[in-house]
């Protein structure tokens, strides 16, 4: 399993905003850990609510800060925002039908998932914000 890396390259400058981003780069790598485990469907569903839920309000705080500073590519951002936010939800739409075939689809999407997100969306909101 993939886990990610934090690189300073994630940072967008803004202290709240870097906090979340590695926040949620272990809270993904403690749920790759999970799933190299024997399954514990009720510990991998409660992680994938927590990750949800913080994904959604850090989205939110993000999407608070291009707001304010009247960012240019807003609208891309918050669309891709809102991708991500269905995939998680299909992803654990996937895992409560069927653990096994979801912790496979769990394995092999959430550190691409998350990372192209930080590489391209985030890299771009640090050039304006940092």
């Amino acid at each position: 399993m993939a886990q990610i890396e934090w690189k300073q390259g994630f940072s967008i400058g803004i202290a709240s905003v870097d906090q979340d981003h590695e926040s949620l780069i272990e809270q993904i790598n403690q749920l790759y850990e999970q799933l190299g485990l024997p399954l514990d469907i009720i510990t991998i569903e409660a992680m994938l609510d927590d990750l949800e839920a913080d994904i959604s309000s850090h989205f939110a705080l993000e999407e608070l800060l291009m707001q304010e500073a009247d960012f240019a590519e807003y609208a891309d951002h918050k669309h891709d925002h809102d991708h991500l936010l269905e995939q998680i939800h299909d992803l654990k739409f996937h895992f409560a039908e069927d653990p096994n075939m979801g912790r496979e689809l769990l394995v092999n999407s959430l550190s691409g998932w998350f990372g192209k997100h930080f590489k391209t969306y985030d890299v771009r909101l640090h050039n304006l914000l940092g």
